[in-house]
């Protein structure tokens, strides 16, 4: 299911099947040292899987390097291959969302470009969700390649996240997984800017099934998700899915007044006994603690605020410059905006 606005161009005869039986979707940033390794083994286990009856979505989001050269030089070469260029830089997740429209197979692989995510196990997963499953995802029983920091961190997230968030989200799960059509129609036509893929395809609900796999170090580059972003990504998160946030505001709220008034029992009991209050530096740490308190739980109102701000904005999630689709190589490619 397209999302509103999207135009897509139509295909000529000898081209790839309408609605092939894999789309393996992939977000590209700065990606020019792993893309043919990405290329050869990715054909490689589509086709030991369905032989030519695929097709590969590669998604360049605002790259610097030359990737998006690459990617016109590749789909040139293999009709099977889709490229769609976005206007800008907007973000993994937009990113993907982007690829997740433009996807027409019946069932949508997605992985990442580092090579991180096997391509491999395309099969093994294929064949758990031939059991009646709609989504396969890949849960982490190893990171290699990964620093202590790394790990620590992200252990430490998810099982926060599993603490507080509404819906159940998978332990150590990225966004390597194997969904059904409606499910990858279903995440296209969520309207949430600031999104976070793995929840949003949890909260959805249908059959879903755990595929545990040792995660490999990375191929070739550096990490898109430095600390900066890892911690946007985990503020996204917390506030699409939960308002425990929000409530431990008004449960400090409430702490608070509890101990002001009974630190104000204790002010007038004192002046009623003659006694001299004394403390000054007491008082002002008082009001420090406070004050501090107060700016916190304004930030995280804020954050909510803020996203919705931006969402009431309605502008689109994503802006598409180009297509390349065959025959487009060979046609002046559209230019075309997604909305949200």
């Amino acid at each position: 299911m397209m999302q509103p606005g999207l135009k897509v161009q139509t295909l000529s005869p000898g081209t790839p099947p309408a609605t092939p039986s894999i789309s393996a979707v992939v977000p590209c940033y700065n990606e020019e040292d792993v893309l043919d390794e990405l290329l050869r083994r990715l054909r490689a286990a589509c086709e030991e899987v369905v032989g030519d009856d695929f097709e590969i979505v590669l998604v360049d989001d605002g790259s610097r390097d030359r990737t998006r050269e690459l990617l016109r030089e590749a789909q040139s070469q293999d009709p099977r291959i889709v490229v769609v260029l976005l206007s800008r830089n907007h973000g993994h997740q937009l990113a993907l969302t982007a690829g997740l429209n433009i996807a027409r197979g019946k069932r949508v692989f997605v992985l990442d470009a580092d090579l991180q995510d096997p391509p491999e196990l395309l099969g093994p997963m294929m064949a758990r969700m031939d059991e009646g499953f709609d989504v396969v995802y890949g849960t982490r029983r190893s990171r290699a390649g990964e620093t202590r920091f790394k790990l620590v961190t992200a252990r430490a997230f998810y099982r926060l996240l599993d603490r507080i968030v509404d819906v159940k989200i998978p332990l150590d799960t990225g966004d390597f997984r194997l969904i059904s059509r409606r499910v990858a129609d279903i995440l296209a036509s969520m309207p949430e800017r600031h999104r976070f893929i793995r929840g949003m395809t949890s909260w959805i609900g249908f059959p879903q099934v755990a595929f545990p796999y040792d995660r490999d170090v990375r191929f070739a580059g550096e990490t898109k998700y430095p600390i900066r972003k890892m911690l946007v990504f985990a503020l996204d998160a917390i506030t699409g899915f939960s308002v425990l946030p929000l409530r431990m505001a008004t449960a400090l709220g409430f702490m608070f007044a509890a101990f002001a008034i009974i630190y104000g029992g204790f002010v007038l009991i004192s002046w009623a006994n003659g006694a001299v209050i004394a403390g000054w530096t007491s008082l002002a740490l008082l009001v420090l603690l406070l004050g501090g308190v107060q700016l916190i739980m304004v930030g995280v109102l804020g954050e909510y605020v803020g996203r919705l701000y931006m969402q009431s904005k309605e502008r689109p999630l994503f802006v598409i410059d180009e297509v390349l689709r065959a025959p487009a190589d060979v046609r002046t490619p559209d230019r075309m905006a997604a909305d949200g």
